[in-house]
């Protein structure tokens, strides 16, 4: 990182982005640092100056020759169209290695022409949040942005109440979301530019494509459908699918108000903000539809001059999300149950079970761990209806010799740990006090998550009250 370039600015017009520096801050300390994403990077030895990673990772001082920047967007937050941008983050640039770009931000690093009002800054508990959720999430083999570093500022950030202030470095392979192309589809004379930039960023091969907006479109659905099957495979709820948090890359991006799902309920909601279970965990595959279709509406001048014959080839492929999806999301499940054939007599105990669990309010996590090491939950083995539901699945199991194959593909999907909310909430209350021994154990103990060891368990009723806030 002795430099970091920036492809964003020297290739698109200025009203895609302000220059801007962060914030200097009074009394930076380092609270995390990750060494392994370091290592992958190739920058422990760049950051191995503890005053140089200081400066440089609190915003207090930036690389010379480079350019940072505040990127403007737009977005459908809670279905309502707004003008937005970075409002608390600043780009410093882009680090490239082995030919290939990853973005570096700082977030909370201070107001931006996008701030609406806002401080720019952020709170040390919401920062910490990120950087565990972020980092359990890639463990748990799901595309995600990454977490460099949480740093404290050494001065208050004022919410319901007065916080410390917190620094994160995010790593991404960009920031570019569906709600840039919002933003670029009203300035029509730049949208075709801004759309080759971002192709020959993620999709370089699509370039000499004939309709290369279409196919586009096409392969960022797909990546959505595998980010969004990997969120319901694992119980994960975003919590704030809003066009301007959806990643173009198929990264999970913006770890405000998200949760794990214990007890499996389709309208599951932690968010404090979402009043209406508009992004409830069952919901997030058709908010992903309904954001593709948002990104196809600004994609129709590329697709075809004439909008009537744009708007029939964009549905066409927007259509096909449901089928996709539906296909991707019974692999996945039947994966989970260690059953190799995936038919449609198969998807029919799919849904059967899902039943079940939520009638019975049964810990998602754990009973796929419990079916696999037949140690299942007695609730559950008292009712009939799971008995019978029992035997099918066995003799779907072991069905044509693919018991063992079955069992290694259970094994490679169904994680025994998750960041559950109350030792998530436990270990971020300690490290806001200054102890953040907890916070590291826990951290460490995700970054192993299909390894077989004890199962965790929650406080009885502790998700009836729990919510998760936005942290801005």
């Amino acid at each position: 990182m002795t430099t970091l370039e920036n492809s964003y600015r020297d290739n698109l017009p200025s009203k895609f982005y302000s220059d801007q520096l962060p914030t200097s801050v009074p009394n930076p300390e380092t609270i995390c640092f990750n060494n392994n994403l370091a290592r992958e990077l190739k920058l422990q030895e760049e950051l191995s100056n503890p005053e140089l990673a200081i400066h440089f990772l609190s915003g207090r001082e930036v690389l010379k020759g480079t350019h940072p920047i505040a990127q403007a967007y737009a977005g459908h937050q809670f279905g309502q169209f707004t003008m937005l941008g970075d409002g608390r983050a600043v780009l410093l640039g882009e680090h490239v290695i082995d030919s290939h770009r990853f973005d570096v931000q700082l977030k909370g690093s201070g107001a931006t022409n996008y701030s609406r009002r806002g401080d720019g800054r952020a709170t040390l508990s919401s920062m910490l949040r990120e950087y565990l959720m972020s980092e359990a999430m890639f463990h748990l083999g799901i595309k995600t942005t990454r977490s460099l570093a949480v740093m404290k500022t050494g001065e208050s950030v004022y919410r319901e109440q007065v916080n410390d202030g917190a620094v994160l470095t995010r790593i991404a392979e960009s920031h570019i979301r569906v709600g840039s192309f919002e933003y670029a589809r009203f300035y029509t004379d730049q949208l075709a530019a801004f759309t080759k930039y971002v192709i020959k960023r993620h999709d370089p091969d699509l370039l000499e494509s004939e309709n290369y907006a279409l196919e586009f479109l096409e392969r960022v659905m797909n990546r959505q459908i595998d980010l969004i099957v990997n969120w319901m495979r694992v119980g994960f709820i975003h919590g704030v699918m809003n066009t301007d948090n959806m990643s173009i890359a198929g990264e999970t991006i913006d770890y405000g108000p998200c949760a794990f799902m214990n007890a499996y309920h389709q309208n599951t909601v932690f968010s404090s903000i979402d009043k209406q279970g508009r992004y409830a965990f069952g919901n997030q595959p058709r908010i992903a539809h309904w954001n593709l279709a948002i990104l196809a509406n600004a994609l129709l001048p590329l697709i075809d001059k004439e909008e009537k014959a744009a708007v029939e080839q964009a549905e066409r492929v927007i259509q096909t999300f449901p089928d996709l999806y539906e296909t991707s999301f019974y692999k996945m499940m039947m994966n989970k149950l260690g059953i190799v054939n995936t038919s449609m007599e198969n998807r029919k105990l799919v849904d059967e079970l899902l039943v079940l669990l939520q009638n019975h309010q049964v810990d998602y996590t754990n009973f796929f761990v419990s079916l696999r090491y037949k140690s299942l939950e007695p609730k559950l083995l008292k009712d009939s209806l799971f008995q019978d539901w029992l035997k099918k699945w066995e003799l779907a199991q072991t069905r044509n010799d693919g018991s063992e194959e079955g069992l290694m593909l259970m094994d490679q999907s169904n994680p025994v740990i998750i960041p559950r909310n109350h030792l998530v909430e436990e270990v971020l209350k300690e490290a806001v006090e200054g102890d953040v021994e907890s916070f590291n154990k826990l951290v460490a103990k995700l970054s192993t998550p299909y390894v077989q060891q004890e199962i965790q368990h929650i406080p009885s009723g502790f998700d009836r009250s729990y919510q998760t806030f936005c942290g801005t």
